[in-house]
């Protein structure tokens, strides 16, 4: 074979090669384009939000009882579910092992609570600002008339809110 031949050979190569490759990047991108979109199916039901339910008690004001708490409380009922709601302004003391109780009368010993009198709800997430708290769904809440928040460790309230009716 004589030099031209090879090279037209080589460039007759070099042209399908190239076109090969631009059929491969057409072909890439279309796959993208079409496999990309979303078609919208008027068949499928739409979920649509539902609207939160609420209802709200009065808040409480927490009082000290060993230490310094201020700040309200409530309970709030959202789609069936129950809350205790600190407000932003709640504040207590840092201590071992607080917890949140509900408590059966509307003032809370500072000391020396009986087991009874008393049913924990959960630890304190933090001493200061916005908390939520679930109430279990098994509890009477009109058995309990306020909220405290009680170490533990030392049976001590640091503070307590009544519960609005």
């Amino acid at each position: 074979m004589s030099a031209t031949g090879l090279e037209l050979l080589i460039n007759l190569g070099n042209t399908i090669a190239m076109k090969f490759k631009i059929l491969a990047i057409i072909s890439i991108f279309t796959l993208l384009t079409v496999g990309c979109t979303t078609g919208v199916n008027s068949d499928q039901p739409v979920n649509e939000a539902q609207p939160i339910t609420r209802t709200n008690t009065q808040p409480g004001s927490f009082v000290a009882g060993e230490y310094p708490t201020q700040g309200t409380v409530k309970v709030l009922t959202e789609n069936g579910k129950r809350y205790l709601e600190f407000n932003g302004n709640f504040k207590t003391s840092k201590g071992p092992d607080l917890f949140v109780i509900l408590y059966r009368d509307d003032t809370v010993p500072t000391s020396g609570i009986q087991e009874k009198d008393y049913l924990k709800i959960s630890r304190l997430q933090k001493t200061s600002g916005n908390q939520r708290y679930a109430i279990p769904n098994d509890v009477k809440l009109g058995d309990y008339q306020s909220v405290a928040i009680w170490c533990r460790q030392f049976n001590t309230t640091f503070g307590y809110a009544s519960l609005a009716r």
